[in-house]
Formats: C-alpha cells, structure tokens, sequence
C-alpha cells in the first residue's frame, strides 16, 4: 500500500462553525470546500481535517452520521504553557486543564462550538526520571 494522503473526517452539525475555529486557533487554512463540506490543512498537521454536514446523504455509513464519541483531535505542540494561555485568553472552551501524566504526557483539552474535542500534547520527562 502506498498513502499519498491523509485526513479525518468528522460529521458535525455546523461545518462553518468548526471550520472557522480550527482556522482562528489552530491555524489551520481551508483547502477545498462546497455545501455542507470543508477540508482544512496546516502545513505542520500531516492530515487534512474535513468537516460533513450531518445529514448529508453522502456520508457513509449512514449510522455513524454524528457519532464522534470517544473522538479525540491530538496535535504535539512544542510550548503547551504558551498555547494553553493564548487559547484561554481568546475565550477558547477549556474542558480539561492542563494536566501532566506520570509518564510525562502533558495535555489540556478544548471544545470547539460543535463540541468536537480538540486535545494539545506536549511531551515532558516522566516525573520518575527527573533528576
């Protein structure tokens, strides 16, 4: 097999409303979009992130039309301190703060206006191998 690309799709009520979030805090840049439909890059992302309308009769399977459950969006990021502050203070929905993880995942989490769960990662020295 050989992959010349990637991409998430993720079926939302509002497709604007996600597509602008993602674009005015993640930085993220529309590629290709039409009724009901974005796809959005970022140069550092390594996938596209495509937003369906639900309802839409082209998304397949039709059971899974709004079923993102237990969906996490992760990017590492290099300066979670940095990112958490600037996200907060633009009003961003924080629904976990930061936390560190003992084997030195340091994360928070935020919603956009869809409810999608966006999840920042930074990768620290496990507090056991501190020095």
């Amino acid at each position: 097999m050989h992959i010349t690309d990637s991409a998430i799709s993720l079926n939302v009520t509002d497709v604007e409303a996600s597509a602008a979030w993602v674009q005015k805090h993640l930085g993220f840049r529309v590629a290709m979009e039409a009724d009901g439909f974005s796809s959005l890059s970022h140069p550092e992302a390594g996938f596209n992130l495509i937003y369906l309308r639900t309802g839409l009769s082209t998304f397949k399977p039709e059971s899974m039309a709004g079923h993102a459950g237990g969906l996490l969006v992760v990017f590492t990021v290099d300066d979670i301190d940095a990112d958490y502050a600037r996200l907060r203070d633009a009003g961003v929905e924080i629904v976990t703060p930061i936390e560190t993880e003992p084997w030195g995942e340091r994360y928070f989490q935020m919603a956009d206006p869809n409810g999608v769960i966006y999840q920042l990662v930074q990768w620290v020295t496990p507090a056991d191998e501190q020095p």
